[in-house]
């Protein structure tokens, strides 16, 4: 049951009013915990800001490097240093016998090759034109009664299936050419009308595809469909030099390539694209050529220049936001203040407010000092000819009191000549992976020492990353993922894995949030009750003001009635 409240008929005074600027006074201490709420929000929207910009900084200069391929289906694929193809230049005497490319792990040097043989499919096709009718149907086509059946089994190294058809007035050449193709047999059927031609080859080349064609087919009139010198289809394939048809039953396979690489005599390779020693080769036809394989100086100085810039940038965004000034005096706006304003004014009032929230953070301090620490130490078990950033000609800027330290800068001199004295030996200082045992093992599941001993043996790269990835789910567990936990798990598939399970997906700043959204309800309660008890008051003055008026009416009236 509501309470009646009187608003001043008796004293006069609005009580509406003055209920409502007492209020006012109130509802500051609501106010203050809605700013308390939106700094904390706007704290979490900077960690997640930057935790996007470490996870873009890692599969940006990873995709640079070339470490990930990104499969048809958006799947990320790591790969191996081995396999990079910036690192050593290879050119071909002559590109008409083959195309090459070199990939890190190829030496320097020249080579003499020599293609004897190309590899190839096994294919057939028609010796001259096969219909003898209308083509709309295979009854009309080849002539035959629409009773007759045609039966084929196809057998190759991936599998075996056979096709059946009657009532030939209803399927046309085209209907067999695809029924063909989608049995995923490794063989491609085509059939060109413009020039009543019939082809069927192996998809891939190499002694290791063929295929093998039983053809049981029954007609009235006698003959086969596929095999044979009296099929339908007239297929012939090249032996030897001769024009052969198919025999029934008979397995026919690919050709290998066979080449000569130096000393190494009679290689066989299942295709015309293959990997020697690190060189990617591309047969185009036989013959002798030579292969020289370099370093290629200025390809890997790019890679690493290009590395480096996005690290500065990483650097010194991160570094603005440790030193940024706080304006302690500027709150964040309450509604009624911006109804006040323009929303310009807004925009600047809400920079000022937002500016500092994260100065001398301590997660992304701590960050920042490990992966600028982690570029100093020495990596340990290399077998090449460097341990230490700058050695090949890699420093950092001057550290500066109250900031993440300085960027990197590059003595372009002193690298180049170091990637051309050994450039597996830069690769490895960059790249080098640690033991076996200690790169499959989660960090959650490692000891500190463990984790060091992996810090310790991975190239400076490498190490950055994983001290970058530390930092972020220390940023996660603080702030949460928002939107980004797709982008996160593709910086390391395991990202969010201890933020689920130890923190059931709730972040740290969430709680807090939570906490002040609970204290604002308890305060709305809080808040009507003293509303409540103003006017309960108030009614109780004006209840006794009105008996007062009375009384005092009654008395004149009385003195009035006495003269």
């Amino acid at each position: 049951m509501n309470n009646i409240r009187i608003g001043g008929l008796a004293s006069g005074m609005d009580i509406d009013q003055i209920v409502s600027d007492l209020m006012k006074a109130e509802r500051t201490k609501v106010d203050k915990l809605e700013q308390d709420k939106q700094l904390i929000k706007w704290k979490q929207e900077l960690y997640q800001e930057i935790n996007l910009d470490f996870a873009n900084f890692i599969l940006d200069t990873k995709k640079e490097f070339g470490l990930t391929l990104t499969t048809s289906t958006g799947t990320l694929v790591n790969r191996s240093v081995d396999n990079l193809d910036w690192v050593k230049s290879a050119t071909s005497s002559n590109e008409n016998i083959a195309t090459v490319s070199a990939n890190s792990s190829a030496v320097r040097g020249t080579y003499n090759i020599t293609v004897d043989r190309l590899a190839e499919s096994f294919s057939a096709a028609s010796s001259g034109s096969i219909s003898i009718g209308d083509k709309s149907n295979i009854a009309s086509q080849f002539g035959l009664a629409v009773s007759d059946k045609i039966e084929f089994t196809i057998t190759t190294n991936k599998g075996e299936k056979k096709f059946t058809y009657t009532n030939l007035d209803t399927v046309s050449l085209n209907d067999i050419v695809k029924d063909i193709n989608s049995a995923d047999l490794g063989v491609t059927a085509v059939y060109d009308s413009t020039i009543d031609r019939f082809f069927l080859q192996t998809d891939n080349t190499g002694s290791d595809n063929w295929m093998k064609i039983t053809d049981t087919s029954t007609f009235s009139g006698g003959g086969t469909f596929i095999t044979g010198d009296a099929s339908k289809l007239q297929l012939k394939y090249n032996n030897g030099g001769s024009s052969v048809s198919l025999v029934n039953g008979q397995q026919y396979s690919g050709v290998d390539a066979q080449i000569d690489f130096g000393e190494a005599k009679d290689i066989v390779m299942s295709s015309n694209q293959f990997t020697i020693n690190g060189i990617n080769f591309n047969l185009k036809s036989t013959g002798s050529f030579t292969v020289q394989v370099d370093t290629d100086v200025d390809a890997v100085y790019d890679k690493i220049k290009t590395f480096v810039e996005k690290y500065n940038e990483i650097v010194e965004k991160v570094s603005i936001k440790l030193s940024e000034k706080r304006y302690r005096d500027y709150k964040p706006l309450t509604k009624e203040q911006k109804e006040q304003l323009s929303e310009k004014e807004i925009e600047l009032w809400e920079k000022k407010a937002k500016s500092g929230l994260l100065r001398s953070d301590s997660i992304l301090s701590r960050t920042m000092y490990n992966i600028r620490s982690g570029l100093y130490e020495q990596v340990s078990g290399v077998t090449g000819s460097y341990d230490q950033l700058t050695e090949i000609g890699i420093t950092t800027e001057s550290y500066i009191s109250g900031s993440t330290g300085g960027k990197l800068v590059i003595d372009e001199t002193k690298l180049k000549t170091a990637i051309q004295n050994d450039v597996d030996g830069v690769l490895e200082l960059l790249f080098k992976e640690p033991s076996d045992a200690l790169a499959s093992k989660s960090e959650s599941n490692m000891t500190a020492a463990e984790i060091q001993q992996k810090r310790s043996e991975s190239g400076l790269i490498n190490r950055l990353y994983d001290n970058m990835i530390a930092g972020m789910k220390e940023i996660i567990n603080k702030s949460g993922p928002g939107n980004d936990s797709a982008t996160f798990r593709n910086v390391k598939s395991n990202m969010l894995i201890d933020f689920i399970t130890k923190y059931s997906g709730i972040s740290m700043l969430d709680k807090d949030i939570s906490n002040i959204d609970e204290k604002i309800d308890d305060m709305y309660d809080y808040l009507d009750r003293v509303e409540d008890r103003y006017w309960r008051q108030f009614t109780v003055m004006e209840k006794a003001i009105s008996q007062m008026n009375q009384q005092s009416m009654w008395l004149m009236s009385q003195f009035g009635g006495g003269m």
